[in-house]
């Protein structure tokens, strides 16, 4: 049952491509304005001859239907085409970006799964105490706080009053670091983008947790347990955790899907050099190209994460079957 819901997800997966690579074609070329003129402009050449070699050299000038079948096959052999500012494949300058993002997502999503979910034991210990509030508290305010205002502010105090870690980029600029010094320098510089992206999710995961575990501390399977005479650091770790976390399995996949294309506030804060930025990067330049190949990955990486999850959950309660 499992492989065949695997096939089938898969196929899934490549139909929501095609209609990845035929909606943002089309939506991308009904912007307004001429690519051919912009790239003109930014090369400092805006004559009328000079714009029509562009359009003939990057087929511009062709009927759209043909740009669309061009660009269909070349995307079918996983050719994502060429970029029209830096002239290299798009392919190589998305892998370039990719692991920078999927790098800071996963020490988000880290901080964000093992932070929220000890908040959310210590606000289900006592509801209604002072712990529970204060969690409550802290859980709404960083859910409500916009994330580029928050990464800011701790840019501001992190960076600028306290001078504890870097305000921007992956690694120091013009350092050449090696071995551990590069992996140390890579650690500071991911800490405050990083905590950005964390403590919007960390509130959810707190808020979850504690919910769910005060609904499972009423289950007869709790009780029993209780009976029996097992410590209540034992049942809370053993029974009510353990089945509380279930749900938060599928709100991690679903966080991992947002990351992946969500982070884009957040890296041109941090000036950090992911996917993000590059999608940024295109749409000022109009480098339709690198912006559909991102559209596509980031597609085909959110439908991954979701079929990762689903196998997750199947594993975490076998009482859930694929089908």
């Amino acid at each position: 049952m499992k492989l065949r819901y695997i096939a089938a997800r898969l196929i899934k997966t490549v139909l929501v491509a095609i209609a990845v690579v035929v909606l943002s074609f089309f939506l991308i070329r009904l912007a307004p304005g001429d690519v051919a003129t912009v790239m003109a402009g930014q090369s400092g050449f805006a004559d009328e001859a000079f714009i029509k070699n562009l359009r003939a050299e990057y087929g511009l000038d062709q009927p759209l239907p043909v740009q669309f079948w061009k660009y269909a096959s070349a995307v079918a052999q996983g050719d994502l085409g060429t970029s029209y500012v830096r002239r290299q494949k798009v392919t190589a300058i998305i892998l370039e970006r990719l692991p920078n993002t999927l790098l800071l997502d996963a020490f988000a999503l880290v901080v964000a799964a093992a932070g929220g979910i000890w908040l959310g034991m210590v606000a289900a210990r006592k509801p209604g105490s002072a712990g529970d509030s204060a969690v409550t508290v802290l859980s709404m305010l960083f859910y409500a706080v916009p994330q580029f205002w928050l990464g800011m502010m701790m840019v501001l105090v992190f960076a600028v009053w306290l001078a504890w870690l870097p305000p921007f980029g992956i690694e120091t600029m013009g350092a050449e670091y090696t071995g551990l010094a590069r992996l140390g320098d890579i650690a500071q510089h991911i800490i405050l983008p990083g905590m950005t992206l964390a403590l919007y999710f960390l509130a959810s995961y707190a808020r979850l947790t504690r919910t769910a575990m005060i609904e499972m501390a009423d289950q007869d399977f709790v009780k029993t347990a209780r009976a029996k005479g097992i410590s209540e650091r034992q049942v809370a770790r053993r029974h009510i955790l353990r089945n509380a976390l279930l749900p938060l399995v599928t709100y991690a996949g679903l966080q991992a899907s947002i990351l992946v294309g969500g982070s884009v506030l957040v890296e041109n804060v941090f000036s950090w050099p992911g996917i993000g930025t590059l999608a940024y990067e295109a749409v000022k330049a109009r480098d339709n190209p690198v912006l559909l190949g991102i559209f596509i990955v980031t597609a085909l990486l959110v439908s991954l994460f979701n079929l990762i999850t689903d196998i997750a959950y199947s594993v975490a309660d076998p009482r859930v079957e694929l089908g």
